[in-house]
């Protein structure tokens, strides 16, 4: 199988200049390195790349979730070219699901319900006990935090309605899977070690849901994202600039693997 050999973005977390009023401010910062990648052991992930209802047709999801219309221009603009070049290439393009059930009878997730027959799960270890006061405190922040009581039939409306969005629909039984044990085991009968991933987004479900980079990362898997094919979770302080967007790929670079850009990983995969 060949390698592919693309420019990836690291971040220089070092030196900080002590003679600076900002120490951190000596930082070396974002800078681009020259990697090779075997194709057999890297994995395009595309992970919560929902669709479903149109942006307006359920005004509270967009009221809550602000990033939903750019993840939709992000699957027009950005998916299609990316997965036509992953899988002309041969690069595994793996989907990881949730908020079902609109993936059960897709071929993709029912090769991984086989691929699971023969791995024996893990025994789930006891959480927190329940608890009536931890209910009220969840109550009080869905109602003052998210997603507001007022938008909330709209987001259960919504929900009912997901699939995989327009140009990030799997084809030819790509694999499904909706959890970091399959995401696991999928990738371990594909022998690939090397996670880069695309979807909504980067500094949450692909950071903290299953199957995303905090659960691949403690698995051994070397997690990167490429950037112009992720969206973030803003704050009305950061949604002008978009930074946290910026801090997901920061931390993505610092903590779990590399950032890419789609112009390169398309031309290293372009025979």
């Amino acid at each position: 199988m060949p390698t592919l050999r693309l420019p990836a973005w690291i971040y220089q977390q070092f030196d900080a200049d002590y003679r600076l009023s900002v120490p951190g401010e000596g930082y070396g910062g974002w800078n681009t390195v020259e990697v090779e990648l075997p194709l057999e052991r890297t994995a395009l992930i595309s992970m919560h790349a929902w669709g479903g209802a149109p942006v307006g047709q359920f005004p509270g999801w967009e009221r809550c979730v602000e990033y939903r219309p750019r993840s939709f221009e992000i699957m027009r603009t950005q998916f299609p070219p990316l997965l036509q070049a992953a899988r002309k290439a041969g690069l595994p393009l793996i989907h990881v699901v949730g908020g079902g059930p609109y993936y059960r009878d897709h071929a993709g997730f029912q090769k991984t319900v086989k691929l699971m027959e023969s791995v024996v799960p893990p025994t789930p270890e006891p959480g927190a006990p329940a608890d009536p006061v931890i209910d009220h405190l969840r109550e009080i922040k869905q109602r003052h935090s998210f997603v507001g009581t007022h938008n909330l039939a709209d987001v259960n409306e919504g929900f009912k309605t997901l699939d995989f969005g327009s140009g990030a629909e799997p084809v030819d039984g790509e694999y499904i899977t909706e959890d970091a044990g399959q995401l696991n085991a999928v990738c371990r009968h594909l022998g690939v070690s090397h996670l880069i991933y695309i979807g909504f987004a980067i500094n949450w479900c692909l950071l903290m849901s299953p199957g995303g980079m905090v659960d691949m990362s403690r698995k051994g898997y070397f997690c990167s994202a490429i950037r112009q094919a992720v969206t973030a979770v803003e704050n009305k302080e950061s949604a002008r600039t978009e930074a946290h967007k910026e801090e997901g790929l920061w931390r993505t670079a610092l903590a779990f693997g590399m950032v890419f850009d789609a112009d390169d990983i398309i031309g290293a995969l372009a025979p």
